[in-house]
This record gives structure tokens, C-alpha cells and sequence, in this order.
């Protein structure tokens, strides 16, 4: 499995006149200029970006253990011009400014265990567009702690079969809290190694499976 920087892809300015009329792609360019110090100070890294799909929808599930993680994925996949869309917590919206910037970005709010229909219909219409969305499993913060997967992952996947699903480990994010040391970010994709979801597996289970996959490779911190 290929290690990759930064300085192995193309930089902001190297983007295309084509890709910088996709919706929200400005703003993501701005944010990656803003943060440049960030990815040099958390040594950010990406493994098996080989594995992201250079064209056409995916679905990708990652744990979220540090407020960095989200940084970090949407960062490494624009190293190979890929845009993601997440299902964030409609609470974020509640700050105005970062509401404006998640609204440029064409993030998802979504009502945590309110049955969303709304939010996942948006989603599922975006990766039947050929887009990326991203979910969270545990469905928020985890903290590096213990939280049981939820079925918005598994209600998601099921409504648009054929669509792979593409798991991230982000560890080292958790290591913010040891600040002024660096620490050490790395993003990795993989294929799901129990495969793709099965029409027998009960939502729970699938989206537990998914987890527990994620979390061999981001273990728990706490």
C-alpha cells in the first residue's frame, strides 16, 4: 500500500478551469489555502489513495474521533481532484459564519436520529449524480471513544446498490490534544474486507461491520 503526500498531487493553482465551475469547489480551494499550515503542521499523509475512484459515486464511511478528521479526508481526496459532500449535523448550521461556509461547501445537514428521509434523499440523488458523499457512522464526535454504529450508513448504502463502498481510518487526530508537539495525521482508504453490502445483512450488523473494520486499523483511544 502506497504512502503519498501532499507534494505527490497537484497544488490549488494547478486546478483546472473545469473543475473550478463544480459547485462549492472554489470555497474548498480557499479553505485548502487557509489551512496549508495546518496539513504541514499535522504531517498529513494519505495510504491507499489508490483505492479512491478517479471518476464516478462512492460512498465513504470514516470514523470521526477529532474535529481534524473531516479536514483531513476532504484535504487528501482533493489531491486527486475528488470533491466530498458530508451528512453533517444540522447543529453546525447553527453558527452563522461556519453555516454560510458549509452551505458554499454543499455539505448535508441531517437531524441525527430524527429519520432524516430529506437529508438521505439528498444524498442518494448526489451519488446517482456521480458524486461522494461521506458518512460517519457513530453519526457524531466520538472522541476516540466507544460508540455503536448506527443504520443511517446501512439505509444509505441499500438505496443505492452498486454504488462501492470505500471505508477511511483517520488516525492521529486525537493527538491534537498535545499541543505544541505535532502530531502525526494519517488518512487511510481501503475496500471493506468482509466485501460490499450483502441484501442478507440486518442494517445493525452491516453498519457495525463497517465500524468494526474501520476501527481495526483507527483503533480507540479512550
Amino acid at each position: 500500500m502506497r504512502t503519498t503526500t501532499a507534494e505527490d498531487f497537484v497544488t490549488p493553482d494547478d486546478v483546472t478551469i473545469a473543475g473550478s465551475e463544480r459547485r462549492g469547489w472554489k470555497v474548498y480551494q480557499t479553505i485548502r489555502l487557509i489551512l496549508r499550515p495546518l496539513r504541514w503542521w499535522a504531517r498529513l499523509r494519505a495510504k491507499g489513495l489508490e483505492n479512491l475512484p478517479r471518476t464516478g459515486a462512492a460512498l465513504i464511511v470514516s470514523n470521526h474521533d477529532s474535529w481534524l478528521d473531516p479536514l483531513a479526508i476532504i484535504e487528501v481526496m482533493m489531491w486527486r481532484e475528488r470533491q466530498l459532500r458530508f451528512l453533517a449535523k444540522h447543529t453546525l448550521w447553527k453558527f452563522k459564519p461556519l453555516a454560510w461556509i458549509l452551505d458554499t461547501a454543499d455539505q448535508i445537514s441531517i437531524r441525527r436520529g430524527e429519520n432524516d428521509t430529506a437529508a438521505l434523499e439528498n444524498a442518494v440523488e448526489s451519488l446517482g449524480r456521480g458524486e461522494m458523499i461521506g458518512i460517519f457512522p457513530e453519526g457524531t464526535l466520538s472522541r476516540g471513544t466507544n460508540l455503536r454504529a448506527r443504520r443511517g450508513v446501512s439505509r444509505l448504502a441499500r438505496a443505492c446498490p452498486g454504488v462501492p463502498v470505500l471505508l477511511v481510518a483517520v488516525t492521529g487526530g486525537t493527538d491534537l490534544k498535545r499541543f505544541p508537539k505535532r502530531p502525526r495525521v494519517t488518512v487511510e482508504f481501503f475496500e471493506p474486507a468482509g466485501g460490499q453490502p450483502r441484501p442478507d445483512e440486518d442494517d445493525q450488523e452491516l453498519a457495525q461491520r463497517l465500524l468494526d473494520e474501520i476501527r481495526a486499523k483507527a483503533p480507540r483511544t479512550k
